[in-house]
């Protein structure tokens, strides 16, 4: 290499770091992975009978109908429904173009009348629009924020870039139930230590299913900070600038509509990164429809969802459960990301050790 390319290519590359990296709303983005390890953690403020609640559609997109049943599940926890500016957007399987949903995120954030976010439905988009999130204004306006399913993304992005702990619950359109209504109001609106959380058996929908109700893999007990979401979109995040650690922590792990060869693909690559094996524990909570298909499977012989999960875990010597109340299913858990928990196999509960939110 010729002197002259060698002195200009250094001199680029130094500007980079601080130019070429930079983000429009200010970040530098670092290329070290695990940002959230040196993060403060910070706990948004409680929700109270009457807080007003942003509705925003970040994935794929609903109808006004859908918005109805919002309002009413919100209402039932004497919540006040607020729409987000482009709530109604859609394009083709989107909830609007990424700049709108985008707006969106920012509106409810920078509002100072909104107590709390709740998304309305999962689907597909988050993954699109992490890079283009303004997560300053969300560090300087820390507020409840939760989802699940693809929404998985976007809470996790959000407490790396800013250590807000974000939270692993129903949307607004799931069902909300008692036991949904129950922990949802335990865990967002109270401040309370040693939280128990007690799953409810759910008769699986699936006449295939190799694994009814709770499944102890690993016996024993582990205390770490809470970190997970849908397994396929934890995936995604790999090797990117939202990329997480999981050293002393408890992983939370769900899925859905995944036949077991695709469940095996995900937890090797999980294994291959030495992810799990820096982690305390794994909570699983329902893989719904996560059997070998009855029509069309992928291969005429299969291993089910219950050898896939004994096989992959069979190395790892940390507590390891299956069948805890999360995920596709209509009981559902409010799980912290970023707060300390213990994970109890042998009395199968979760146990979150400190208050979510102040």
């Amino acid at each position: 290499m010729r002197r002259r390319n060698f002195v200009r290519i250094g001199v680029l590359s130094a500007l980079g770091l601080n130019l070429g990296l930079r983000r429009n709303n200010g970040d530098t983005l670092s290329n070290s992975p695990f940002q959230s390890s040196r993060k403060k953690v910070t706990k948004p403020k409680r929700l109270s009978k009457g807080s007003k609640v942003g509705v925003i559609a970040p994935a794929s997109f609903i109808t006004e109908e859908d918005f109805q049943k919002i309002e009413s599940n919100l209402k039932s926890l004497d919540l006040v429904s607020i729409p987000s500016k482009n709530l109604f957007e859609k394009l083709g399987y989107l909830a609007g173009k990424d700049n709108l949903r985008v707006e969106d995120i920012h509106e409810m954030f920078s509002r100072k009348d909104i107590d709390g976010i709740i998304c309305a439905r999962g689907g597909y988009g988050t993954s699109r629009i992490l890079r283009m999130v303004d997560y300053n204004l969300i560090r300087r306006n820390p507020k409840v924020f939760i989802g699940y399913s693809d929404i998985t993304t976007l809470l996790v992005a959000i407490h790396v870039k800013t250590g807000l702990v974000t939270f692993h619950g129903p949307v607004g359109i799931s069902t909300f139930n008692e036991f949904t209504k129950k922990y949802f109001i335990e865990v967002l609106f109270e401040d309370k230590q040693n939280l128990e959380l007690i799953s409810e058996q759910e008769n699986s929908t699936d006449d295939n299913s190799s694994i009814n109700g709770i499944l102890k893999i690993k016996f024993g007990k582990a205390q770490g900070k809470l970190i997970g979401g849908n397994l396929s979109l934890l995936q995604t995040l790999f090797c990117t600038e939202f990329d997480f650690d999981l050293s002393d922590k408890i992983l939370f792990i769900e899925e859905v509509e995944e036949e077991p060869y695709r469940i095996d693909r995900i937890l090797t690559h999980f294994l291959n990164t030495n992810k799990l094996g820096r982690c305390k524990g794994i909570a699983m909570g329902v893989f719904s429809n996560c059997e070998v298909k009855s029509q069309n499977p992928a291969f005429s012989e299969s291993l089910n969802l219950y050898e896939v999960l004994m096989d992959r875990f069979s190395a790892i010597d940390i507590p390891i459960i299956y069948g805890l109340s999360f995920g596709h299913i209509k009981n559902k858990f409010t799980l912290p990301i970023g707060i300390k928990a213990e994970l109890d196999v042998n009395n199968e509960k979760l146990i979150l050790l400190e208050s979510a939110v102040i």
